[in-house]
């Protein structure tokens, strides 16, 4: 890995015990995968796991693997498990999230520390998974849909829109903000390519925009972590240090940093506050019913196909029929990707289920078509599969659910998205 110099020098200045860092800066960086305890126990997994596992003390669902590409593995199509760097496991867990409570993670995508909030909530609550770039808001919905996520809301929004409209709502929130990235560096040529001191000045101005925004939607007692993947003291401490001196109602409770050189991790800080005094919401359950045709179609398919039906809400969301919360927020003028569990949309009078109803956690179809490891390639390839079952199954490797088919004459249709196919 090729750091720029001027990094280098600066981190000689800072770092006390900068040649053991700049000697790390050879060795592999470390890699690991959080466990979806949604839907597979730690220990459960580590006993039907393709790879070596090594557990990361500060997540308990989280492994370091030697594994160059884990995402080959049908078990994540099954969202079985999340790839994700180790350190930044460490966020997640000090905000100490329960389920019922209001969450908001505000620059959620790809989905890695959104999907550990959702983990330990247990499909009770809203979580409110925000990314402003559309793109990136759709990978995001990929991957929260692949973990069986049924209590969350994809928001495409900047977040200055997130915190007027969601003003004293949350119990809990998480700021990842977008930072210089010296803890990829090792990880990710991009990182090295694109640090200078200026992108870490840009980075520094637009964190603390972002800290703003987020400390408008912390209810009084809530909890709020901001987290980087950096070491710029201008993007950690001195901003935390900065966003108390601007917010007096908020107080810190913990700082953790991690560096490759001290503890098994690429780099990361997390700053855990709590706000004190009074808030104010004036957020309301929505009034979204669902239409009573799609209504009536879902409820001829759940009696023939599901073993039972998801809890919540239904409310008909553009052309499709989704099961929500049953206090959610009011939808109108916020631009949405997914609320809580898409459930499928009526074609030619007929329900047709969505391909999240098939990985929900805990698990809805009443059959399944199941395939080992080697057979279910073909499946997530597009192909048809034999299969003696009737009618709508999910499609399994092993016993988890990785997609649907529809089983017609000894033969099943593959229904598996266009778009996820390899």
């Amino acid at each position: 890995m090729n750091a720029p110099a001027a990094y280098l020098k600066r981190m000689e200045e800072r770092l006390p015990d900068f040649a053991a860092y700049a000697a790390c800066l050879s060795l592999p960086p470390y890699k690991g995968i959080r466990v979806n305890t949604l839907k597979i126990s730690a220990e459960e997994f580590a006993g039907i796991s393709p790879f070596s596992l090594s557990p990361v003390p500060w997540e308990a669902s989280g492994y370091y693997i030697a594994e160059e590409k884990p995402g080959r593995s049908a078990y994540h199509d099954a969202g079985l498990f999340y790839v994700q760097e180790p350190s930044a496991m460490c966020a997640a867990p000090l905000l100490d999230v329960r389920p019922g409570e209001r969450v908001l993670d505000l620059c959620a995508a790809p989905g890695g520390k959104g999907t550990q909030l959702a983990q330990a909530m247990r499909g009770q609550g809203i979580l409110v998974l925000n990314e402003k770039i559309p793109a990136r808001a759709k990978i995001l919905l990929q991957n929260v849909e692949r973990m069986g996520i049924v209590n969350a809301v994809v928001t495409c929004a900047d977040p200055e829109t997130i915190a007027e409209r969601f003003e004293g709502y949350f119990d809990k929130v998480l700021v990842d903000a977008p930072c210089s990235g010296e803890g990829m560096l090792r990880k990710e040529e991009e990182a090295a390519a694109n640090w200078s001191p200026e992108n870490v000045a840009m980075c520094a101005a637009r964190q603390k925009k972002l800290l703003d925004s987020a400390a408008r939607t912390v209810r009084a007692g809530g909890q709020l972590v901001y987290s980087t993947c950096t070491f710029a003291e201008e993007e950690d401490e001195e901003n935390a240090a900065g966003f108390l001196a601007r917010h007096p109602e908020f107080i810190l409770i913990e700082q953790k940093k991690i560096y490759p050189h001290r503890e098994k991790g690429e780099g990361h800080f997390a700053a855990l506050f709590v706000r004190e005094g009074e808030s104010r919401c004036r957020l309301r359950p929505g009034k979204e019913r669902a239409e009573r045709q799609a209504l009536s179609a879902f409820s001829a398919f759940a009696d023939a196909f599901l073993k039972e039906r998801p809890a919540g809400r239904a409310i008909s969301f553009g052309e499709s029929l989704c099961a929500v919360p049953e206090d959610l927020f009011s939808l109108d003028g916020l631009r949405v990707l997914r609320a809580g569990l898409a459930l499928g949309s009526v074609r030619g009078g007929r329900f047709e289920p969505a391909h999240a109803l098939a990985l929900a956690a805990p698990g809805y179809f009443r059959e399944k078509a199941d395939y080992t490891q080697e057979e279910i390639s073909r499946y997530l390839h597009g192909e048809e599969m034999p299969c003696m079952l009737r009618g709508w199954c999910a499609v399994s490797v092993d016993g988890f659910p990785v997609g649907l088919g529809k089983a017609v004459g000894g033969v099943l249709k593959n229904h598996y998205p266009k778009g996820l196919r390899r």
